[in-house]
Order: structure tokens, then C-alpha cells, then sequence
């Protein structure tokens, strides 16, 4: 393998394909990644059609999915019109009572048929993610496995889904009385998901669905549809009731439907603050919100012994998958007595990243989505800097490849500490007093989840009490997340929770039966 290296922060003379990148300028200089590369074995199919009511449809080859490393045109898939729309809720309403009575073994069997051809189609799923997310195939590779995690962990909820009985006779009006409740399917759900994990926040969604009995219309990204057409594809094996799920893309306006109409009884959207305004728009159907953060990881004075094992950690969460995550760290809050040692070993991490193709091996930094979003967050850390903010490391950018980029003293009112990065860039700031590290931590519209890396256990419990966040992670950072945790946040980051029985719960309602002996 061919290191090429230029000193200096100056971009090589050399031709780079358009919206796609060979190397990174950063301080150390260029990082390229020509060495082994995922087979392309299973490259994408020329097109992939959309599904209505389970069958395959190709009314049009409309939609240009690119490669987001080269720029080029990787795949067409078919596009939804209002009239599909339509065709795909009708399904779904018409499918709702064979889906409830479906008994929970049948459930669990067309879960357990997915896992295993998941599993069979495993280098297919993670490079069609690698080139349509532009993903580290390594990175690919594990987001097949959540995939396959989320759906083995459905296809277990899917047979235990209980109720229990209630003790009416809690005074003399209730002698003779019994109670007893079920869990029944809540009906027709919608699902609207975003671009950064193609595969598994699909998964979050179809799965428990299934488990739950409920029939379901499917919007993916416009960006990255082709990992829930293959699910599709899956799925169309099975024998389903007709009408049980339907997936397409399709233009946001053409996708109204999914989140008014009323015959829709669940709408769940992961994705940006339009959240909110689809949660305006819902009626009366219920909705569950995922809307990202700006997540905070506290790294407290009691931590000088194991830096290193830190600064792993902070780089992974901060720069995985290129920070296109909403649990990545962004503020990075660390004690005064740590914070040189810290930020000394967290820029020379930084500065070893390799950066370029997804698919080669050892790329570490990928493309983002497009350069509309780099070159958003490149004015970011342009405007952070004129405020007075440092740039430790990175800052630099060619067309969607930004560099993995660490600042310190972000003052508080700038984008970077107000809204989320979606993007290779973290902060550092110091602190005194751990207190007011956890104020700091608050200090924010959003509320996911938390990282402390701590050995006091008082100052975990405190973490625990006061973080205003949907979930605090002790001793690693807020990037963690396991597929059947409950998941989800607060304020702006929007309410419900995600992972599989949480899910179910709300893709169910409570029925009561009371009888009267």
C-alpha cells in the first residue's frame, strides 16, 4: 500500500472525481486509503422497483441514487406518486384485521425467515449501505448486524407480548368483579426514516411492527431507499397478509398523506425538528418523535489514569461513521486537571484517522451525505472560529469530505454548541467543578443522551438525576446503544422510545376485558 503524503494544509495536485475524494489535508498531512477494498460481489442491481401491499412495482426508474464517495450514479429506483400513496394506506387499512389475527408463532416465523436471509444477503446489505450512505464498509458491515440483532430481538417479543389480570374488589362496588387486560395491535402505522443508518432505524421500525400485528407504509430517505428495498424484498417472501407493508420513496409533498390522514393510527419519524411539525399536522393518530441532539460526555479529573482508554472512546463516538449520527459526541466537557493531557492525546488520535473511499478496508472517514451538509458544518467551524474558537485540528474541506475536525473554547451561543453537527466535528471545553460540568451539559435544546467517564460513584448517580437527556451512559460515551435498550430523548431530541418492546408498546393499546360473576 501507497501512503501520499503532503505537508502543510494544502489539498494534492491531482484530479479528484466530483463529489468524491482520494485523501484528507490535515495537519499531519494526507491520509489515503488505496489498499484492499470490499469485493464488489454483490454490487447494486441497475434498479429496484417500490412495493405496494407486498407486491414489487416499477412504474418508473425516477429516482438517481448516487455513490457518495464518487458522485456517480450508482442505481435508479422506482418513485411513489399520490396515486401509490393512496393505494398503500388503502392496503394497509384493508390489511389491519388479517395482521392482528395473525397468532404471534406466524409472527415470529416471518422474522426469523428475514434474520436468515438477512444474514445469507449480509455483504449485498453492507455494500449497497457503504455506497448509498457512503459508510465505511466496516462500519456497513456492523449496521448489518444491528439489523439482524433488531429483527432476532422482535421475533422473541413477538410471542411474549402479555397482559395480566387486575384486582377489581378494591372496595365493596367491585366484589364479584374481574379484570383482565390484553395488548392488540394499535392498526395502520407510517414510518418516515432518515439517511445515517439506512438499515437498522428501518429495522426499529418494521420489526416491531410485525411482532405487534400491524400493517405499515414505509417512507426511506430519498438518499438511501435501496437497504429498505432489499428489506422489501425480504419481506415479499413471506406470506404476510396482502397488504401488510408497503415501501417506497417518494417526494416529501406526495408523502402528506403519511403523516394526515387519519385512517393512519401511529406515525413514527426519525429524523430532523420538521418533526415537530408533522406531530402539528398528525390529527389524532398517535406519534413518536427521534429528532437528534448535540450530545454531551463529561470526562471527570479522576480519569488521568486511563486517557487513553478515554480519548478511544471520544474519537470513536465523536468520528464514527463520519459523526452523521445523533448520538454522537459533539461536546466534549472535561475536567481542568485532564483536559491538556486530553486534548493533547484526542488531536494526535485525530490526525491518524484514514480518510477517503468506503469501501477500501481501512477508511476510518467517509464522505458525508453531499456537500450541501459539509459545507454547512465547514460554516459552522468558520464562524465558531471568527467568535473565538480554536481549531485543534481539522477544518479543512473538498466537495462532501470534510475533515475530522476538534475545536476548544466554542463560545456558547455559536451552531456548534446549539445545534446539532450531523457531522466529523467535536468540541472541547473545560471545567472546574462537576456541578456546573452537568449545567453545561443541560445547557441545550436537546436531550438524547449523555456520556460520564467517571469512577465516583455519587457523581454517576448525580449524572443519572440531573441530566436532562433520555439516557445517561456511565463509563463510555453517549454513542452506545444496544438494539433492545429503551432509546430516545427529551426536549427537542422528541418523545417515545425506540427498541424493540418499548416499540411494540406503543405500536399496541391496552383492551380491557372485565367480567362480572
Amino acid at each position: 500500500m501507497r501512503i501520499l503524503v503532503a505537508r502543510g494544509r494544502t489539498w494534492p495536485n491531482r484530479r479528484i472525481p466530483a463529489g468524491g475524494r482520494r485523501g484528507l489535508a490535515t495537519d499531519r498531512g494526507i491520509l489515503v486509503a488505496p489498499g484492499p477494498r470490499a469485493q464488489d460481489t454483490a454490487m447494486l442491481k441497475p434498479s429496484y422497483p417500490l412495493y405496494v401491499a407486498n407486491a414489487a412495482e416499477t412504474p418508473n426508474t425516477d429516482l438517481e441514487v448516487r455513490d457518495k464517495y464518487s458522485g456517480e450514479v450508482a442505481t435508479r429506483v422506482a418513485m411513489a406518486d399520490a396515486a401509490t400513496v393512496e393505494r398503500a394506506i388503502a392496503a394497509a387499512v384493508e390489511a389491519a384485521p388479517a395482521m392482528a389475527a395473525l397468532p404471534p408463532f406466524r409472527r415470529q416465523a416471518v422474522l426469523e425467515h428475514c434474520i436468515a436471509r438477512f444474514r445469507e444477503r449480509a455483504e449485498e446489505l453492507a455494500l449497497a449501505l457503504c455506497i448509498e450512505a457512503g459508510k465505511p464498509i466496516k462500519d456497513a458491515r456492523g449496521e448489518v448486524t444491528r439489523l439482524i440483532d433488531t429483527f432476532r430481538i422482535a421475533a422473541e417479543e413477538a410471542v411474549r407480548i402479555e397482559g395480566q389480570t387486575v384486582n377489581l374488589e378494591i372496595s365493596e362496588r367491585g366484589r364479584g368483579y374481574r379484570g383482565i387486560w390484553k395488548r392488540v395491535p394499535i392498526g395502520p402505522c407510517s414510518f418516515i426514516t432518515p439517511f445515517n443508518f439506512p438499515l437498522n432505524l428501518v429495522a426499529h421500525k418494521v420489526a416491531p411492527a410485525i411482532a405487534a400485528g400491524c400493517p405499515f407504509v414505509l417512507k426511506p430517505a430519498g438518499k438511501t431507499p435501496v437497504g429498505a428495498l432489499i428489506i422489501a424484498e425480504v419481506l415479499a417472501e413471506t406470506d404476510l397478509p396482502k397488504g401488510a407493508f408497503s415501501i417506497f420513496a417518494c417526494d416529501n409533498a406526495v408523502a402528506t398523506p403519511l403523516v394526515e390522514d387519519d385512517r393512519i393510527k401511529l406515525l413514527s419519524f426519525t429524523g430532523g425538528l420538521v418533526g415537530w411539525d408533522f406531530k402539528a399536522r398528525a390529527g389524532r393518530k398517535k406519534v413518536t418523535l427521534e429528532l437528534g441532539g448535540n450530545a454531551a460526555c463529561i470526562v471527570d479529573a479522576d480519569q488521568g489514569g486511563c486517557l487513553d482508554h478515554v480519548v478511544e472512546r471520544l474519537a470513536f463516538g465523536a468520528y464514527y461513521q463520519s459523526g452523521q449520527s445523533c448520538i454522537s459526541v459533539q461536546r466534549i466537557l472535561a475536567h481542568a486537571d485532564v483536559y491538556d493531557a486530553l486534548k493533547e492525546k484526542l488531536a494526535a488520535k485525530i490526525a491518524t484517522f484514514v480518510a477517503g473511499d468506503p469501501k477500501d478496508e481501512k477508511t476510518f472517514i467517509g464522505p458525508m451525505i453531499d456537500e450541501d451538509a459539509a459545507r454547512r458544518l465547514e460554516g459552522w467551524i468558520e464562524s465558531a472560529r471568527k467568535a473565538g474558537a480554536k481549531v485543534v485540528v481539522g477544518g479543512g474541506r473538498k466537495g462532501n469530505m470534510l475533515e475530522a475536525t476538534l475545536l476548544e473554547d466554542v463560545p456558547a451561543h455559536c451552531e456548534l454548541q446549539r445545534q446539532e453537527a450531523f457531522g466529523p466535528v467535536a468540541l472541547l471545553q473545560r471545567f472546574e467543578d462537576f456541578d456546573s460540568a452537568l449545567e453545561t451539559a443541560n445547557d441545550s435544546d436537546f436531550g438524547l443522551q449523555a456520556g460520564v467517564f467517571t469512577d465516583s460513584l455519587d457523581h454517576a448517580m448525580r449524572a443519572w438525576d440531573r441530566l436532562q437527556v433520555g439516557g445517561v451512559v456511565v463509563g463510555d460515551v453517549p454513542s452506545f446503544r444496544m438494539d433492545n435498550m429503551p432509546y430516545g430523548g427529551v426536549k427537542d431530541s422528541g418523545f417515545g422510545r425506540e427498541g424493540v418492546k418499548y416499540a411494540i408498546e406503543d405500536m399496541s393499546e391496552i383492551r380491557l376485558l372485565v367480567i362480572r360473576s
